[in-house]
């Protein structure tokens, strides 16, 4: 039995967390075994997730309020010594300088393309 792949995805909105998740699957690629999904709408939650350290990869929303997805991006890259793949959502395709800025290791514009979203996780975690 292999070991599912722990997927965080943090929103404020759980429409958009729900998206993701939809877009994703269960199963996004026949080669990796099957998503496991945290969901939080917290950065406090995020930050207590992403310090336990048994994510494999997160999809932060860059629209998020009180903290948005890529400023959180920037400071789990500088704070975690061994800080998983980060996908940012960012507001529109012009923003990806910002998840640039914020050392994400992807980014996929909102609204959220399952077929990019899938593309981008998948290529983040077999890197």
């Amino acid at each position: 039995m292999t070991t599912p792949v722990s997927v965080l995805v943090y929103s404020d909105n759980r429409a958009a967390r729900q998206r993701v998740i939809a877009a994703l699957g269960s199963r996004p690629a026949g080669d990796l075994p099957d998503f496991c999904y945290r969901e939080v709408a917290t950065p406090a939650m995020l930050l207590q997730c992403m310090d336990s350290g048994d994510i494999d990869a997160a999809i932060l929303d860059g629209e998020a309020t009180p903290a948005g997805g890529m400023g959180i991006a920037k400071q789990l890259k500088d704070e975690l010594d061994l800080c998983p793949p980060l996908i940012v959502l960012t507001g529109r395709a012009g923003d990806d300088w910002l998840a640039r800025w914020s050392r994400a290791d992807a980014a996929v514009p909102h609204p959220i393309d399952p077929v990019a979203l899938t593309a981008a996780v998948i290529g983040v975690l077999r890197r």
